[in-house]
């Protein structure tokens, strides 16, 4: 059962209900909370289809993303009235979304122009090759314009999927000559819809993702426009990540309720897991891996390979950082495992047949199928199978790809550790994989570190909530309780696992440099 933990300054007793839109990569979800009753209401979940045009091409269709969550509304609504709840008494409505997903679409008609390019899309390998062929030599590296936004050069942000869109294809380029196009991650194409077109807007959150926010500013930069070649026009407003943007009028279920939260998804988990604090960090389990440490009001410059993002912003308060790792592949390992393997029938299998094999048998699995994100940021890395033997069988290769994210976690722990200069001694988790008791055993065995699940390990809609409340008025986040939690705590010797860590970086070695065609830059 999810629940959620609030403790609310007064005595008030009448029920508070907050709704949370969750736009993920795999599907959409609808969430009302009661944060007097410390529950959830009532929700509704329906996934998202991807397409793959080409090999590495990852597609969204923005009408289906929009038709899902207005779906996961109106079921909603059936079931608040079978509750005997009005809807009138929700009280504000928070989004979170998949964030470097890149939507344009036409701002009169409100017809996307292409569909919708997703986060881990490869394409814009080839663009960033030729953006880097205007760098002068000396200065050619994958971290020239970090000071400005944070983030190092790679196909993974929006600024380059933009570029692409422009140039490849023409009614895009059309529309930006006519002043009708409109850009927006998730969060902005969602309320563009919502409000029927009366807000273009992003939350600092989600600006951060794009490459073209200036990370001391929090405003669009014109150095990084002028880089990328982006016109300021197409771009959304930039807000806090708590505050009252507009009302919805689409529903009209839903007419006159505020929106006063917006979040990235990862940096949504972040505040559902009340990692408040700087040092606090957390882990999302999704399609791929998420961790983000709190720095704070401080900018912390990565020299591991991470990267510096806004974790949120509340109102007019300073701006709350973070240091993140990405890892592209984790859940989606085990959907490789099932549909192109076939040696999984369903994933829910994957602790039950894993846990029936004492160790891996020495193999390794790196599945770097688009190539490796933090700390390596290496794109002609491949996935590779490592260590296979006569005795290796299909309960070897899923155990393996359990412990590839386990390691490469720790890959970006280290890095955190060594940029914070803070020791991590917990690691707090949430997200679909996070169900998996081997999984997280794992991940404290492989670590070192207590791993720290809630009771609710969908984080995400909690956080949009959080800040939904927080925008409209309703919560103070320093009255918000920590939610009830299970531990598992490391059970090997260092040396065993450092032995086993050093065989994965062996691993890791050699699945780099395997693309001939997608030149990594230092």
């Amino acid at each position: 059962m999810i629940r959620l933990f609030f403790m609310m300054a007064g005595n008030a007793k009448k029920p508070i209900y907050i709704g949370a839109i969750d736009e993920g990569t795999s599907s959409a979800r609808f969430v009302i909370f009661d944060v007097i009753k410390k529950k959830v209401i009532t929700f509704h979940q329906i996934e998202i289809k991807q397409k793959y045009p080409r090999e590495g091409w990852v597609e969204q269709d923005p009408k289906e993303i929009l038709n899902a969550v207005l779906e996961c509304i109106a079921k909603v609504v059936e079931k608040l009235e079978k509750l005997e709840i009005s809807v009138s008494d929700i009280k504000a409505v928070g989004i979170t979304n998949q964030r470097e997903t890149t939507v344009i679409w036409d701002r009169k008609t409100g017809e996307p122009l292409h569909n919708a390019i997703v986060w881990l899309d490869m394409r814009t390998t080839t663009t960033l090759d030729d953006i880097l062929d205007t760098i002068p030599n000396k200065s050619r590296n994958k971290n020239y314009l970090k000071p400005l936004c944070g983030l190092p050069l790679s196909p993974y942000f929006s600024a380059l999927k933009i570029r692409w869109l422009m140039d490849n294809v023409p009614r895009i380029d059309r529309a930006v000559e006519a002043g009708t196009c409109a850009f927006g991650t998730i969060d902005t194409w969602l309320l563009f819809n919502l409000t029927k077109g009366q807000l273009h807007i992003t939350d600092v959150s989600n600006a951060s993702r794009t490459m073209l926010m200036n990370i001391e500013t929090l405003r669009w930069d014109r150095p990084l426009l002028r880089f990328f070649q982006i016109p300021d026009s197409i771009l959304p407003e930039i807000k806090s990540s708590a505050e009252i943007y507009g009302y919805i009028s689409n529903p009209p279920s839903l007419a006159g309720i505020p929106i006063s939260g917006c979040v990235g998804d990862q940096q949504g988990a972040l505040l559902g897991q009340l990692c408040l604090k700087p040092g606090q960090a957390k882990a999302t389990y999704g399609t791929g891996c998420f961790l983000l440490c709190n720095t704070g009001n401080v900018k912390v410059d990565s020299t591991q390979g991470l990267i510096t993002t806004v974790a949120y912003k509340l109102g007019r308060s300073a701006p709350i950082y973070a240091l993140e790792g990405s890892v592209a592949i984790a859940g989606a390992a085990l959907t490789w495992l099932r549909d192109n393997l076939q040696i999984l029938s369903s994933i829910s299998q994957t602790q039950e047949i894993a846990g029936n094999v004492s160790d891996t048998s020495d193999v390794y699995f790196v599945p770097a199928f688009s190539g490796l994100y933090a700390p390596y940021w290496h794109q002609d890395a491949r996935g590779v199978i490592c260590g296979i033997n006569e005795d290796t069988d299909y309960r070897h290769i899923i155990r393996a790809s359990l412990e590839a994210v386990c390691f490469q976690v720790r890959d970006i722990l280290e890095a955190m550790v060594m940029d914070s200069k803070t020791k991590l001694n917990t690691l707090l988790v949430d997200g679909g994989m996070t169900k998996n008791n081997l999984l997280l055993q794992l991940q404290a065995d492989l670590t070192g570190v207590r791993v720290v699940r809630p009771y609710m390990v969908e984080s995400t809609a909690l956080g949009a909530a959080i800040l939904a409340g927080v925008g409209a008025g309703l919560l103070d986040i320093a009255d918000i309780e920590a939610p009830q939690t299970a531990n598992f705590t490391p059970q090997i010797s260092d040396d065993e696992r450092d032995l086993r860590y050093s065989k994965w970086k062996l691993a890791v070695e050699k699945s780099m440099k395997w693309d001939l065609k997608s030149s990594s830059i230092d």
